[in-house]
């Protein structure tokens, strides 16, 4: 088996911690994005990952090539137009067509490995394919799968409906064993140009399959981590160090206390501070007379005289305060 990592997008709903940097390398728990999810994959042991690629591909490449080079055979397949999911699947034609893949987004970390997973597709039996689902609260804002009324077949797959037919949301991994009708479906889509709010999106290739007489099943997905927001970004950060207990503390902290649970990289300088709990601290980053709470903060950035909770903090950031000096009266209320 395949597996196709689309990470080719800008990553806008994270700016600015994306202008300079494609959202699968943003810096949590301690690696990138990418690396999590990479992580995750090693005990499948897929016959090849294709990593789709294009908003400033040459970190991930340089990243992946570094650390997971000795781990997978890995191709990089460069998406010069973001046109949508389906899109960055069908890029991918000329490799993954005629074998079974999973596509695993590069912006979804799950709990649960991805053996797992092709564990729960195989127990499906005879089907085109499987899709990794979840219950949720707002369906708008997902694709959304309905279930046949006495199948565990689906019977309709909607990209995030106005009127969702059901609460089961799609979670970012999918197993389809027919390639060859996949990839037709995504053909006739882009010589018709049927887009979907702009982009060709591949919950409509999937139920133009089964509109042909596919049959796609479900597993379902205990606990996904979106990273595509600040918010969710931190929320995810927590859980993952939550997993660790205790994370890595460099040796060079002097007069500092560290709260588990924390990451921390090489050459990071703590100094007088106050690191934790749920922090991590990307490589060669200083940080002196500070709190840092909650926070995931980046590469070879200064932080001096601070107090800062659930912030994110980029790469190469310079953060100096200032203390105050006040002169309050009786009955006073400030807040900072």
């Amino acid at each position: 088996m395949k597996v196709i990592i689309p990470a080719a997008g800008a990553g806008k709903r994270l700016f600015p911690h994306t202008h300079t940097k494609p959202k699968p390398m943003v810096y949590i728990a301690g690696k990138p994005i990418i690396g999590h999810i990479l992580d995750r994959m090693i005990e499948l042991e897929p016959e090849e990952i294709i990593l789709v690629v294009g908003y400033h591909k040459e970190q991930i490449i340089s990243y992946v090539d570094r650390h997971y080079k000795d781990k997978f055979k890995i191709r990089y397949i460069d998406q010069e137009e973001r046109l949508g999911l389906g899109h960055s699947v069908y890029v991918t034609k000329e490799h993954a067509m005629g074998s079974e893949i999973m596509i695993a987004l590069g912006d979804m970390i799950f709990k649960s490995g991805y053996l797992d997973f092709y564990k729960f597709h195989v127990e499906n039996g005879k089907c085109s394919g499987s899709i990794g689902v979840r219950e949720v609260e707002e369906p708008r804002k997902y694709g959304i799968v309905e279930l046949e009324p006495s199948s565990p077949c689906i019977q309709r797959l909607e990209e995030k409906p106005e009127n969702p037919g059901s609460n089961l949301g799609i979670a970012g991994v999918y197993f389809v064993k027919d390639t060859t009708l996949l990839f037709e479906v995504l053909d006739w889509m882009l010589q018709n140009s049927i887009q979907n709010r702009g982009e060709y999106q591949l919950t409509d290739a999937l139920q133009e399959m089964i509109r042909r007489g596919s049959k796609f099943k479900t597993f379902e997905v205990s606990s996904w981590y979106d990273c595509g927001h600040a918010r969710s970004l931190l929320e995810t950060n927590r859980v993952l160090l939550e997993e660790k207990l205790t994370g890595n503390v460099p040796a060079d902290v002097c007069d500092s206390v560290i709260i588990q649970p924390v990451e921390i990289g090489e050459n990071v300088k703590i100094i007088n501070s106050v690191i934790g709990p749920y922090t991590s601290i990307a490589e060669d980053t200083v940080i002196e007379n500070s709190i840092i709470s909650n926070g995931v903060i980046g590469s070879r950035t200064h932080i001096s005289n601070l107090n800062l909770e659930s912030s994110i903090i980029g790469d190469d950031a310079n953060l100096i305060g200032k203390h105050n000096s006040l002169n309050i009266g009786d009955y006073s209320s400030i807040e900072f």
